[in-house]
């Protein structure tokens, strides 16, 4: 796992998505001050290459005087951890201005679309499908690279045919991400995907990868096959990320992740008091996620994926459980159809040979090949 330091500039966000966690009316907007502080902060913190994720919220509301500022702040500050940049936003605010920063610094971006723009709209919106769409062209005309994350959701789960036509028709880049259920929301299942659905999505989106691997990138098969090829997980979902990941809240304060910015019970730090390793491992959210991981490792002991999923997302456990530490990630079981999926398929190949790098009868399109991708 690479250190990741996501900056949320802002929880609010102008659109209203009805499955939302992670917005808040009113929240207050990120000061440079404060980005200094984290320079200051990371410089010594620790001596590994770090990764920043500007997201929110909508992030991109801190404005075009905020990121001109803020992207030479640390690239140059923290230049001896050589820092990369990301940006998760809805691009409704993205102007030219912008873009032309964004470009000029190599920042990739992630964005949301959940399909169809009557699908999308549905769930994120009226007007939400044009508003990003014009962002998009705007990002494209500037040679940055876009991926999206599409939602799957109780309702457009019976829409997945439709959903990756699109996404192959578009030539989007696909990044999945199932709704799950909240810990803000007084109706948390209302829109949440079930463990049982989810499973049958991703095999469904394997097998489909597999045919139409040449038309369109689905990142989230690529990290599973990726993780099983490797026995270790390759995204934060799958790993033990305390320690390696933290989120800065518009205030300074220090989360362990983005998903709980906001919530102040989740608060490990400031960066204006500039913690150490062992400052943070005091507090209390520190202690609670390792719990969790103690916890996987006595309840997940005997299972024979627990090297490269470790239990999932700690976010997803504790928000069905009021924060208790009771159980792994509700979609454990979807874990485990895929990862036995692929487990399986990869076995059959190498024991007939077709799987083997320069068997001439080799399928071009093999759960190995998908497994080596990018290698």
């Amino acid at each position: 796992m690479v250190f990741h330091v996501m900056l949320v500039p802002t929880l609010g966000c102008p659109s209203n998505c009805s499955y939302c966690w992670s917005s808040e009316v009113d929240s207050d907007l990120m000061s440079i001050e404060t980005v200094e502080e984290v320079v200051k902060w990371l410089k010594n913190f620790r001596d590994d290459t770090v990764t920043f994720t500007f997201h929110g919220g909508e992030p991109l509301l801190a404005g075009f005087d905020f990121y001109k500022k803020a992207l030479p702040l640390i690239k140059k500050g923290l230049e001896h951890l050589k820092p990369a940049l990301a940006l998760q936003t809805n691009l409704w605010n993205l102007t030219p201005e912008m873009a032309e920063l964004f470009s000029e610094y190599n920042i990739p971006i992630g964005s949301s679309i959940d399909g169809p723009e009557e699908l999308n709209n549905y769930q994120r919106g009226e007007g939400y499908y044009k508003k990003t769409m014009k962002g998009y062209e705007i990002a494209k005309s500037h040679n940055l690279k876009v991926s999206f994350i599409c939602t799957f959701t109780s309702h457009s789960i019976n829409y997945k045919e439709d959903i990756l036509n699109y996404f192959i028709e578009n030539g989007l880049t696909l990044k999945l991400h199932p709704s799950l259920p909240s810990m803000r929301d007084e109706n948390p299942e209302e829109w949440a995907l079930s463990p049982e659905e989810y499973g049958e999505l991703l095999v469904y989106l394997l097998d489909q990868y597999l045919e139409h691997m040449d038309e369109i990138e689905i990142m989230n098969i690529d990290n599973l096959a990726k993780s099983v090829f490797r026995r270790r997980g390759t995204v934060c979902t799958f790993v033990d990320c305390m320690g390696d990941t933290f989120a800065i809240g518009p205030d300074g304060s220090i989360y362990p992740c983005y998903r709980f910015v906001g919530m102040l019970e989740y608060v490990m730090g400031n960066v204006y008091d500039h913690p150490t390793m062992d400052d943070l491992a005091k507090s209390q959210p520190w202690k609670l996620l390792q719990e969790f991981k103690e916890y996987v490792d006595v309840e997940c002991k005997k299972c024979t994926y627990i090297k490269f999923c470790r239990g999932g997302c700690p976010y997803n456990a504790l928000a069905i459980t009021d924060a208790e530490v009771e159980g792994v990630d509700p979609h454990c079981t979807a874990y485990k159809r895929i990862f036995k999926e692929i487990t399986d398929r990869a076995t059959v190949e190498m024991l007939s040979g077709s799987g083997m790098v320069g068997n001439s009868k080799r399928n071009k399109n093999s759960i190995m090949s998908l497994m080596l991708k990018g290698s």
